[in-house]
């Protein structure tokens, strides 16, 4: 008798269990988001892509989305994605905030000189 807690055919591993859950669309998703930026990266061509994405639509469960981009590096840009997003709408913000106050002080200068 063992008493090692290792899986065996009545009791299945947890990594298994979870690779046979059924995947969301949201799961679906997020993988064709990775997908594309992995392509824009230069890590995929538009054929390889294509195939990925066909497969990702496809796919029924965790393990077999997974496999989709097993071969791809991990995205360590995820967590600072959306940082980099508001970093862009941020810079957007300022340039719209200068080009206004230019805007009023333009017209205020005109109203003057009149």
């Amino acid at each position: 008798m063992s008493t090692r807690s290792e899986p065996g055919p009545e009791r299945p591993a947890v990594g298994a269990a979870v690779s046979e859950m059924r995947a969301s669309d949201e799961d679906r998703h997020r993988v064709v988001d990775a997908l594309q930026r992995h392509t824009e990266a230069g890590r995929l061509t538009l054929d390889e892509f294509t195939e990925r994405v066909d497969s990702a639509y496809a796919a029924r469960t965790l393990g077999e989305l997974a496999a989709v981009t097993r071969d791809l590096p991990a995205e360590a840009a995820v967590a600072a994605g959306p940082g980099t997003a508001d970093t862009g709408r941020r810079d957007l913000l300022v340039i719209f905030a200068v080009a206004g106050v230019a805007l009023v002080l333009l017209i205020v200068f005109m109203a003057l000189t009149r």
